[in-house]
């Protein structure tokens, strides 16, 4: 009889566990997970949102075949000072949003943490504008305060 099967008996746990163990480390997200690659390299260091300051507004161009100018925004996480692009999701939600402002953004929920749609290389969007809810601001219910 050719091939290895897995050990089977009355003693085979230890042997049964550290052979499922081996094999897990060809899975992607294990692998991320033991390494803690997520936390070293992620900029929001593995917390749901973060805040920052806005640098500057850009306009990112859609991967094909669509044909867009995405309008983004340039922010310095205050926590580690790292710089990154987020996307303003909305009709019109860049108006709300000044240079120096103080934004909350979250991941944009794309695949296993990655940039959403046709956006290339945004991995994040913008939630908050000074303590305001930019859903709110889109809706016309709350109006953005004056610092």
């Amino acid at each position: 009889m050719t091939g290895k099967k897995a050990p089977n008996g009355l003693y085979a746990a230890r042997k049964l566990k550290s052979k499922r163990l081996k094999f897990r480390w060809s899975q992607r997200e294990f692998k991320i997970k033991m390494l803690g690659l997520k936390k070293k390299y992620d900029p929001l260091e593995g917390a749901p949102m973060a805040r920052g300051i806005v640098l500057e507004k850009v306009g990112v161009e859609a991967r094909q075949p669509n044909s867009a100018v995405r309008k983004c925004v340039r922010v310095q996480l205050i926590k580690n000072g790292r710089v990154v692009t987020a996307f303003v999701p909305g009709d019109g939600g860049l108006n709300f949003i000044d240079e120096h402002d103080e934004v909350v953004i979250e991941g944009i929920g794309g695949p296993r943490g990655r940039s959403m749609g046709d956006i290339p290389g945004v991995r994040y969007k913008v939630i908050m504008v000074n303590g305001v809810s930019l859903k709110a601001l889109l809706e016309g219910k709350k109006q953005k305060p004056l610092r």
